[in-house]
């Protein structure tokens, strides 16, 4: 039968001191170390600047393409191996295009029931002249609320990443306009005349996206244009006058919410096939279309604030 150790001796065993460096309890190296004060090394500007004229010589020679002979072999083949990849991806697209059906074959897969669909009861079940944001905003509407969403956390991605620390003034937040030219008379003309146009023109598309080409996309990028158009010619002093980071977060929740609600309510009463209460309209009046037209606003003004926050941010990095 084994007795049991004292204190003092379980204290000497390397177990007992093993445990004591695991937690932290004692330093191994505390006295039993010899310590050095280090001293400051004084070394002369001339040969600071020698090692840095060595140092850059030495990187100008591994760099150097004519004469580092590996360097200039692993540039020719890196050369060589990009032609080659890019000629084998062309030839592989060339060759499966080659086996597509020809425009408006019978045997193509997209000629089913789905487009059929959409041509022949599109107008009827939607109230959209436009087959296309019907399409885009009624039959597929949960899609678009995805890519809606998609564009509004690559917006926050690129806030989060591209954001400059508040409690530190760079040079972005002092000068903005410190690589355009400052007060150009032609670009503030043009920008007047022209911005209010790109306004109008750009709700115009947004408004009468159901009934005529256009919709939220295209026309939220025209008047995401005309912000960037402003700033640019006035700077960002008079644009956050109007529009600010508070701006772009209460519309985009704004829009995204509402479009949620919105198409709620359509997919519940489509998939129990419960009648909707809201009408349709006569087909080609602007109040038509059911929820499609308020949808479309929706988009465009999350695609607006999006282009435009966009712009901000890799140009300053904030508001």
């Amino acid at each position: 039968m084994s007795r049991l150790k004292t204190k003092e001796e379980y204290e000497k065993t390397i177990g007992f001191k093993f445990r004591r460096w695991l937690y932290g309890e004692e330093d191994p190296y505390i006295n039993k170390v010899e310590m050095v004060k280090q001293h400051h090394r004084h070394v002369e500007e001339k040969t600071i600047t020698e090692r840095m004229h060595e140092k850059q010589m030495h990187r100008e020679y591994t760099y150097d393409v004519n004469r580092n002979k590996v360097l200039k072999t692993y540039s020719m083949l890196y050369r060589i191996a990009s032609v080659v990849f890019v000629i084998l991806i062309a030839a592989l697209l060339v060759y499966n295009v080659s086996w597509l059906p020809k425009t408006g074959a019978a045997e193509k897969a997209v000629n089913n029931e789905v487009p059929q669909r959409y041509i022949e009861n599109g107008l009827q079940e939607t109230g959209a002249v436009n087959i296309v944001t019907g399409m885009i905003l009624d039959y597929r509407a949960f899609d678009t609320l995805g890519e809606s969403h998609v564009l509004f956390i690559a917006t926050i991605t690129v806030l989060i990443l591209l954001r400059n620390n508040k409690k530190k003034a760079t040079i972005a937040q002092i000068s903005d306009r410190r690589f355009e030219p400052k007060n150009d008379s032609i670009l503030q003309l043009g920008a007047k005349i022209l911005v209010p146009v790109i306004f109008v023109f750009g709700i115009y598309v947004v408004l009468n996206g159901h009934i005529s080409p256009g919709g939220g996309f295209s026309g939220g990028a025209i008047i995401g244009a005309g912000l960037i158009l402003y700033v640019s010619a006035f700077g960002f002093e008079k644009t956050e006058k109007f529009f600010t980071e508070r701006t772009y977060k209460v519309i985009s929740f704004a829009a995204l919410a509402t479009y949620c609600i919105a198409k709620s309510y359509s997919f519940y009463t489509g998939a129990n096939h419960i009648h909707s209460i809201i009408p349709l309209g006569q087909p080609g009046a602007i109040l038509s279309s059911g929820l499609i037209l308020i949808l479309n606003i929706c988009v465009g003004m999350v695609v607006a604030c999006t282009m435009y926050t966009f712009y901000v941010m890799f140009r300053k990095g904030d508001f």
